[in-house]
């Protein structure tokens, strides 16, 4: 048998050879290859003109398929070659965010309380009000604060009047509006509203305005004859006013516009002017001229409560406030100050308050409640 020959080694041509390093070298890896090659999909080479003439030839000749396996060189079939072509292209870059749109708000970074929040969505935010947004608006109103330089001396007799008023006059006002029904308890603040009805017709003559004047006197006419001693009150229904005057409203009306707010004990809110007022108008009083203390001091004792009871309804929004003073001077001030000037209002004006507000009937601790006065001249 004859021996056989040892294989020939063929060497591939020079340019051939120059082809097949080419085709080994590692091909430009882009982002979207090495995230394929992380994921464990082996990318092969692109496939060209001279591999598959070799591939070609692999049917034709095996000298040549030896030859070209003996390197190494892969064939790689269309679809393969096409999948790996697309995953070189790099997926499309995000959308550009809108540089007009509002960042996200991160609620860790916002230092108010959730309190403060919902305040500031049911009442807004004062710090981003824009007032030009909103030309319709009217000009603000202007509204005078109290005129207290003796804040230190004025907040102790507060607390001394508070004091005095959480220990007796609150619990015998209470008991007052238990034990009495509420038509004679009217009756009671009917009968002291028309005693008051004199001094505040000679104050509103004072004052200039005399139509109000004998409305007052009429009202106490009225009151005081149908309405038995003014338990009653037909000249309401009769269409005459109540309008409450008194000395203080009177020098205010003369010029003394601003005063320092004093609180008295015993007798709460006032201001110098309306303390000189009070020591005018006590003299003047239907009480006053009555000599028998035995009468006179039980009338006004019922007085006093009758007041504190028709109070019992703002002892809640005193109680809530944070500072118990300052809502006490500033609303008295306030209202103190529409009782003298508010009248005076243009009538076809819009700084014309409503009727609600033009009621007279918030009260206040009366000068000839009180059971001894400087002027009662030692009685």
């Amino acid at each position: 048998m004859a021996e056989a020959s040892p294989p020939v080694a063929i060497e591939p041509a020079p340019a051939e050879s120059a082809q097949i390093a080419a085709s080994t070298q590692a091909p430009v890896q882009t982002d979207s290859a090495s995230a394929l090659s992380a994921a464990g999909i082996a990318a092969s080479a692109p496939v060209d003109a001279d591999a598959t003439a070799t591939a070609t030839a692999e049917a034709s000749s095996p000298q040549q398929a030896s030859a070209a396996h003996s390197d190494d060189f892969a064939v790689v079939p269309l679809e393969l070659d096409l999948d790996y072509s697309l995953a070189q292209v790099d997926p499309p870059a995000p959308p550009a965010l809108d540089p007009t749109a509002a960042p996200p708000t991160d609620p860790v970074a916002d230092p108010r309380t959730d309190a403060e929040r919902d305040f500031d969505d049911i009442y807004g935010n004062a710090q981003g009000y824009d007032p030009v947004a909103d030309p319709t608006l009217p000009t603000p109103a202007n509204v005078p604060g109290a005129y207290d330089p003796w804040e230190k001396y004025n907040r102790k007799m507060h607390r001394f009047n508070m004091a005095v008023d959480k220990g007796i006059a609150r619990p015998l006002a209470r008991a007052y509006t238990k034990v009495v029904p509420r038509p004679i308890r009217l009756g009671v603040s009917n009968f002291f509203s028309n005693l008051g009805q004199p001094v505040s017709a000679l104050n509103a003559l004072l004052q200039g305005k005399p139509k109000q004047a004998a409305q007052s006197l009429g009202r106490f006419a009225l009151n005081t004859t149908l309405g038995i001693a003014g338990i009653f009150d037909p000249a309401s229904d009769a269409k005459l006013p109540n309008r409450s005057e008194d000395f203080g409203q009177t020098l205010g009306v003369w010029g003394w516009k601003r005063s320092r707010y004093l609180e008295l004990p015993l007798f709460g809110p006032r201001t110098v002017r309306d303390a000189f007022g009070a020591l005018g108008d006590a003299p003047l009083s239907p009480l006053r001229q009555v000599d028998r203390d035995r009468i006179r001091i039980p009338l006004q004792g019922l007085q006093l409560v009758d007041v504190r009871a028709q109070l019992l309804p703002l002892d809640s929004l005193r109680e809530g406030a944070e500072d118990e003073y300052a809502l006490v001077r500033d609303s008295w001030t306030q209202r103190r100050d529409y009782q003298i000037f508010g009248d005076r209002m243009d009538k076809n004006s819009d700084e014309q308050l409503p009727d609600y507000l033009q009621d007279d009937s918030n009260p206040s601790v009366p000068a000839d409640a009180m059971p001894v006065m400087p002027t009662d001249g030692g009685r």
